[in-house]
């Protein structure tokens, strides 16, 4: 298979990658994150003048109608940077969730505000009960004349405090671990009934707890009929993974860099500590670690786009489980050979590893993908 990014993906990375390096610096990240969102409106404006915003979404829409390359790359320059914006919830969630909407109207309303950096989104399906499993819902939604009630609370909603809207997974029908009668939802964030507590997450990004009390939604606000619910959100999750992946292939590759980096400068007994054997051999795992997850990840990028949604399933599965053992291993390593230093909340190192720990837990850790993995076969079906 041919992974060479065509002229106008090199382009795109190339435009990123400096834009990143100009102006998403360590210690301007510090500065955005102090902001009143945790995250810079201005820097989601240059986003938006990019045109970063607009890639997924068609171009009836002022999107720029591209795929899951284009948001890999995009989401591993993000992954070296730590970005802090709502990308991930708004563009890649919410490109996969309002692509697949069932109302057009709905569509030509709301994608080009996201398109020009207008509006975010988050995604609430995680309830305090349900772990990775996106079917165990308590959140109910009960039809109401012409529109619907909800009602139910949801957790760790990323970016849930400042996003413009809410996609809400809700119990329309069936048990509560049910896949069928899962409807899915647009809610306005500020609609009555919402109420929201944001709180910072341990990577410095932030996230909510949001309670919906009896909030009133109307037939539009329907992203995903009951009967399609389970498949329209697992689709959404599958997409998301990938992005994931190319996320923490960024942040590992600054982990690695940095490492070896510091073993060349470290002085130790008159000389570099790099020369040191056992620690040469130690960043050549490093490296053979970051290789693996990078060649997982590109292999969950193209199969984003299979049909079999089984098939795409045992690809995210197994591309996540390498993605966190070896996140798990450059993380470990690049802590201890920095020695204290990588502990410390001034250096970079400790941050990367904590925003490479959040993201093996996202939608699944390796041992639940690996168990998943195991379920359905292994990588290769019989």
């Amino acid at each position: 298979m041919d992974f060479e990014f065509t002229e106008e993906q090199r382009l795109l990375k190339e435009s990123v990658d400096r834009f990143i390096t100009a102006e998403y610096g360590f210690e301007q990240r510090k500065q955005y994150a102090k902001e009143r969102d945790g995250w810079s409106r201005a820097v989601w404006r240059r986003f938006a003048e990019l045109g970063l915003l607009g890639l997924p979404f068609s171009e009836t829409h002022g999107g720029f109608g591209r795929g899951p390359v284009e948001l890999m790359i995009v989401m591993e320059a993000f992954g070296r940077a730590l970005v802090l914006e709502p990308y991930f919830s708004t563009i890649v969630l919410g490109s996969k969730a309002l692509g697949r909407a069932l109302s057009s109207d709905l569509q030509a309303s709301l994608i080009p505000q996201i398109v020009a950096g207008e509006m975010t989104l988050g995604f609430a399906w995680m309830e305090r009960q349900s772990r990775y499993n996106h079917a165990d819902i308590k959140t109910t939604a009960k039809k109401d004349g012409s529109g619907w009630r909800l009602s139910g609370e949801k957790t760790l909603v990323s970016h849930g405090d400042s996003a413009d809207k809410l996609i809400v997974t809700a119990r329309v029908g069936g048990a509560q671990r049910d896949r069928e009668g899962i409807g899915v939802f647009l809610v306005d964030a500020k609609a009555e009934g919402v109420e929201r507590r944001g709180y910072p997450t341990q990577d410095g990004l932030r996230a909510a707890e949001i309670a919906f009390n009896n909030v009133r939604l109307d037939d539009i606000d329907l992203l995903a009929a009951p009967e399609q619910g389970y498949a329209f959100v697992a689709e959404m999750i599958d997409a998301a993974t990938a992005a994931l992946c190319a996320e923490a292939v960024g942040v590992m590759s600054v982990m690695q860099e940095t490492t070896v980096e510091y073993l060349k400068t470290r002085q130790q007994f008159g000389r570099p500590i790099g020369q040191f054997q056992v620690l040469q051999h130690r960043a050549v795992d490093m490296l053979i670690a970051l290789e693996q997850a990078r060649s997982m990840a590109i292999y969950a990028t193209m199969m984003v786009e299979e049909e079999n949604p089984t098939e795409r399933r045992r690809a995210m599965c197994a591309a996540k489980a390498q993605i966190g053992r070896s996140g798990r291993k450059i993380g470990e390593e690049a802590i201890q050979l920095h020695g204290g230093i990588g502990m410390t909340m001034e250096y970079k190192v400790g941050h990367y590893f904590k925003r490479m720990t959040m993201l093996d837990r996202q939608f699944g850790d390796a041992e639940f993908h690996i168990a998943a993995l195991a379920d359905m076969g292994g990588l290769i079906s019989a």
